[in-house]
Formats: structure tokens, sequence, C-alpha cells
């Protein structure tokens, strides 16, 4: 069963420090704790509790928004994620127009301050892209640099492939082994020759690639919350230069807005979950399936309680909030694999398939499948899938025939579906419903 977390006005930590001294491998006496003389001695972790005394009780407080101040001026900020999130709306938009060329998406991918790329001039004015925060999180790529250049030639590959292979057809009806244009009864589907649309294969992509990425195993790792004096200067109450945040607030914020960057209120996102293309559309689909409703207040929840435990100084209570949301965006993406898996089966399924409905499942499929690999299990710095798994999931999905998705069966799509589904705490029919 899906497990459903309650979220209370306080949670109670108890924290739990052991001690231990040596002094050039002498044993040292074991330390006396008095626990009830007002000053922290022995082996307390706090004045007159912890160690051998009273465990150590400390309240924080979720706030009802994430709303956070310091001296009356608020100290959220993620300008940046805000743009990127615009940035990659706008390629999307390009993808769908078919006078696009290969320079023109390379442009806004890899935007170059000051290029006009963008509808909007203030993306064109901004040092930000998208590209060089693709598969660029600190934990899984500071040392991978050969996982990051393939997973960029992937998205390279598509924008290339979107122009020279799903362009030129762009008015022809699709066959199998031939690129064109096909309809799922409401809505017309530009796919390549083997069923793919590559705007969705981008837009799913970027959703772990990105947006997951970062949030997951970037902004919220302790090697970025924690690097260099942020643990210190958080503890002082010492802002960035010019700024209102810590440098560790800040960090987390950003976070927080690669998810929830575009909503209306930023400081009560759940209500207009859906604001963008990526990781808050998806959260807000989910929600509203009754298997998990209640998984966006999980991750609201969390994201509110680890920035007070940080402004509390509570790093193990920030640590564990990080690895709910870890979780929980982990599972939005799995859901959403085998959902459009299980979906594109049944448009294959009807008495009449609808192949345009299908293709356009699969290829949604397709994207967070691929995503799975930027996924991360509570309690470990791995994925859920690693690469060679996810690439090994795709071959499957479209090696049934000579024809990619074409030919694909029903008996693949189960296989892939149950065995993301066992990696979860959900099953294939939950998520496929």
């Amino acid at each position: 069963m899906f497990l459903k977390r309650l979220f209370y006005p306080f949670i109670m930590v108890s924290l739990f420090v052991a001690c231990s001294s040596d002094d050039n491998g002498a044993e040292m006496p074991d330390p006396i704790a008095t626990c009830d003389d007002n000053q922290q001695n022995g082996d307390e972790t706090g004045v007159d509790c912890g160690g051998s005394c009273t465990p150590c009780e400390t309240a924080i407080e979720n706030p009802d928004s994430y709303t956070f101040e310091r001296n009356g001026e608020s100290t959220v900020s993620f300008d940046g994620q805000t743009t990127r999130l615009l940035m990659g709306d706008e390629i999307l938009a390009a993808f769908m127009d078919n006078t696009s060329t290969v320079e023109k998406l390379n442009a806004m991918f890899a935007h170059i301050e000051g290029e006009a790329d963008f509808e909007n001039a203030d993306l064109n004015a901004s040092d930000k892209n998208i590209r060089s925060k693709t598969a660029a999180s600190a934990d899984y790529f500071a040392s991978n640099a050969t996982n990051q250049a393939l997973i960029r030639a992937d998205f390279d590959l598509w924008i290339n492939n979107q122009v020279t292979d799903v362009y030129p057809n762009w008015e022809v009806a699709a066959v199998a082994g031939s690129a064109g244009q096909i309809s799922d009864g409401s809505s017309t589907r530009y796919i390549s020759a083997m069923g793919l649309e590559y705007n969705q294969l981008f837009n799913k992509g970027l959703i772990g690639a990105l947006t997951a990425d970062q949030a997951l195993n970037n902004y919220l790792s302790p090697a970025i919350l924690d690097e260099g004096d942020n643990r210190a200067n958080n503890d002082a109450g010492t802002v960035e230069e010019g700024k209102t945040y810590t440098k560790m607030e800040h960090k987390w914020d950003e976070a927080y807005g690669y998810v929830y960057g575009l909503n209306a209120d930023a400081t009560d996102p759940n209500a207009d979950l859906g604001a963008d293309s990526f990781l808050n559309k998806y959260i807000g689909r989910v929600e509203s399936d009754d298997d998990f409703a209640g998984i966006a207040d999980e991750i609201f929840e969390a994201f509110k309680l680890g920035r007070a435990a940080i402004v509390a100084q509570k790093y193990d209570v920030r640590d564990e909030q990080a690895e709910i949301i870890r979780e929980k965006i982990s599972e939005i993406i799995g859901i959403r694999s085998v959902y459009y898996l299980q979906q594109g089966k049944n448009a294959l399924d009807q008495e009449t398939p609808d192949f345009g409905g299908a293709f356009h499942d699969f290829s949604e499929g397709y994207g967070f499948i691929y995503s799975l690999q930027f996924t991360r299990k509570p309690g470990t710095e791995e994925p859920y899938f690693t690469k060679a798994e996810v690439d090994a999931f795709l071959v499957d999905l479209m090696d049934d025939g000579e024809n990619g998705l074409w030919d694909v069966t029903g008996e693949t799509l189960d296989a892939i579906s149950e065995a993301i589904a066992e990696r979860f705490d959900f099953t294939v029919e939950q998520a496929g419903s």
C-alpha cells in the first residue's frame, strides 16, 4: 500500500550524539555527566541532556507557507531556477515550430548571455542556460564526465533528429518506418520513423537530467549545503554579501526553485500545481491519482521543514527532509514511467488501435524512463536505476521489430513496467490507471 506521512504543526526531534576522545591511544576515564547543574559537561550533547542524561529535545515549527525572513526581508531566492524553467518552456515551443533550425535550438539550449535566442528579452539578457546544468549535479557527475558527455549528447541528438528527420516530413502521413504526422483523435503528433516524438523525449528527459538531478543530487546534497564554511556561516547567521540569506539557505531554495519556480505563489505552490512543463506539472498529475493522493503535500511539507531546520541549525532534521524529498520526487518519475507505458498499451489494445495516442504515451514514457537514472534512493548515493539499466530498458522498448514502437508488444511493456514498479513502493496497477 502507498504510505502516507502525516505532518503536524511541529515535530519533536530527539538528537543522540555519541562522543569519544583519545590521547595517543591511551584510555581515558569515562566522562561524568551531572545532568542537573545547568552546564554541558561529561558526555552531554546539550545542557543537562543527551549522552547518559535524558535525551535532548528541540521543537522545530513547520511554517504554514514557504515564507522565511530576516530583519523583515524575505530570505528566499531562486531566480536562476525560474529563468531556466522559462527557457525550457520556450525551447519546447520551438521544437514544435518546423521552421526552427538545429542552430536555433542548440543556441537556446546552450544560451550565451546577450544573444537573442528567446522571445523573452529577460532570458536573452541572462547568463544562465540549460545545457550547462544538464547532468551536472555534484553527487552524480562531479567525477563522471563520461556519462555527463553521453547524456548531453542525447539531448543534442534529439534536437538534430527533430530537425533533420521529423521537420522534412511535417505534412506527410507517418507509416511504419517513415517519419511524419499522425493523429491521436484530438491532436496531431509528429513522430520519427520509429514512432518517437523527440519533443517529448527532450521534455521528459529534462525532468530528470535538469530538474530532478539539480534538486535531488546537487542542491539538497550535503556536499553543496555544507560546502566550505557554509555550516559555520549559517550557525553565525552570516549572510552572503549584499543578500539577505546565508549560502546554505540559498542552496536549499535553489532546489525548491527547480520544483516550484513558476508557481503563481511560490509560498503556497500546491494551489496551482502544473505551473510548468517539468516536475511541477507531474507532481500535480500524480497527486490527482487516488492511489497517490497526498504525495504533493509530503514533498512540500518536507521542503518547508527542511528550510526551517536550516534556520534552526538542526542539520539532521534538514537531511531527513531531503531524504523524503528524494524518495517522493523519485517516485513521481517512476510512477509516470509505468503510467505512460500502460496507457500506450491500452491505446493499442483497442479494437481499432490508436497508434497516435500510443506513440505519444510511449514517447512520454521513454523520457520518464530516461529520467530514472537521475532519481535517488533514500539513504544512498545511488539512483533507483543505473544508466546501464535505463539504457537496457530503452533498447527493449524499441527492439521488438525493425520499426520500433510500431512493433512493441504488450509483453515488453508489462515486463518493463513490472521491473520499474518492483523498485518502488507501488504496483503496476496503481501507477498504470
